[in-house]
């Protein structure tokens, strides 16, 4: 019997227990950074099928999991990444299954990501003695967003938190997945170059004076700073922007003021935009920094900001090619996407740094009423996709470890 067979038969005989994970993991949804639960049964079930483990990995905040499983023989050091983080959404499901944490759900499929890469662990790691090289399979908590550092107040994600503690040290090449409703159960999309978009999340606080509305003329209004620079911003977006170049600007909160008849003193508002290459992305911020500077200005106050810029995610079109001869040795339907998403997705920072491939996993089952968009409170994935991805994350590790003399590049 072949390898790849072994390791299919592998991932077909773990196929209700990664249901059974991926449900568990639903019903008790994390988010951010605290991922502990999570966290704790990754690192148990990958300890009790012998790889090695690093516990509390990350610089900073110390929540994710990496497990190394090392080849019978030496060999190239590849990475497998699933993120484990839920977003603050209340589910509006009736799965059986559904969130038990009020304001908390699995709207973005991660917590199928985890189950499908401790498949392909546990699938692997029964045949490491026809492997070669080492396999670094990373979990990692906090890619729906970024967290103040506590030392210098920098926007920190999962991914860059792993990263800066040494997690892609002599590691080749990398490759994860994402579900994606807009393609069938069945199907991988696969792009060369860019995939997905530099997300940047900021946030600006407007510093003003109170003071009594019958006397506006001695205070600073912080609220009306706030209110002028979101205008202004969506105005300088639809007038100063190549319209030929992909960009998006989108505010999710704005607070100013506690009370109807007192002038606010503070204002703040948050929000993300999504665009293409370095470029763009400092350029954006540069017209979000003037709007800011002159609506703070026209009402006698100050403003700050905090950022986190953006990556967008590139493939490398060598590896996304051995991404697409596993997807097709598993039998899945490959379609080549035309155009990038918008979406922003922290694997690009892996990206940025060695060579990787990103593919999406379809989940979109019509008949059964699979259809709701990422984020939204109904999502839900097609669990037949579970398998197909297991498959081929174990595939992908076959063709970038070279097995039987394949070569990377």
């Amino acid at each position: 019997m072949s390898l790849q067979l072994q390791l299919k038969n592998h991932v077909d005989r773990w196929e209700n227990e990664m249901i059974a994970v991926r449900r568990d993991l639903h019903r008790h949804p994390e988010c951010m950074f605290e991922t502990s639960r999570t966290a704790e049964l990754v690192a148990r079930l990958l300890e009790e099928w012998g790889l090695e483990v690093k516990r509390g990995a990350g610089k900073r905040f110390k929540a994710g999991v990496v497990g190394i499983l090392r080849g019978n023989r030496p060999g190239r050091t590849i990475m497998l990444r699933a993120d484990m983080d839920a977003l603050p959404i209340q589910e509006q499901t009736n799965a059986p299954y559904r969130s038990q944490k009020d304001g908390a759900m699995h709207a973005c499929g991660h917590d199928a990501h985890t189950a499908m890469l401790l498949a392909a662990a546990y699938a692997l790691s029964r045949e490491r003695e026809s492997l070669p090289g080492t396999i670094r399979f990373v979990f990692q908590p906090a890619e729906e967003g970024a967290r103040p550092c506590p030392i210098d107040g920098s926007l920190v994600s999962g991914s860059r938190d792993l990263i800066d503690d040494g997690v892609l040290e002599s590691v080749e090449a990398g490759f994860a997945l994402h579900v994606w409703p807009d393609l069938p159960t069945g199907t991988i999309g696969l792009k060369h170059g860019y995939a997905m978009a530099a997300s940047s999340h900021f946030t600006y606080e407007f510093n003003g004076l109170s003071g009594h509305h019958a006397a506006p003329h001695l205070a600073a209004d912080a609220l009306m700073m706030t209110a002028q620079f979101v205008i202004e911003a969506k105005a300088a977006i639809a007038s100063q922007w190549d319209p030929l170049v992909p960009a998006v600007l989108a505010f999710g909160a704005m607070q100013a003021g506690t009370v109807a008849n007192a002038i606010a003193d503070r204002g703040k508002v948050s929000g993300t935009y999504r665009t293409f290459g370095r470029d763009s992305v400092l350029r954006i911020k540069s017209l979000l920094d003037q709007r800011a500077e002159s609506a703070a200005s026209s009402f006698n106050g100050t403003y700050t900001s905090s950022y986190r810029l953006g990556t967008a995610l590139k493939n490398d079109s060598d590896v996304v090619k051995l991404a697409a001869k596993a997807a097709e040795e598993g039998e899945s339907e490959v379609r080549w996407l035309e155009s990038p998403s918008l979406a922003g997705e922290d694997f690009a920072l892996y990206a940025e740094r060695i060579p990787c491939a990103f593919a999406f996993l379809g989940i979109r089952n019509e008949r059964e009423g699979i259809v709701h968009p990422l984020h939204h409170p109904s999502f839900e994935v097609d669990e037949r996709a579970l398998k197909i991805g297991a498959n081929l994350h174990v595939s992908f590790a076959l063709e970038a470890l070279g097995y039987e003399g394949r070569l990377l590049y």
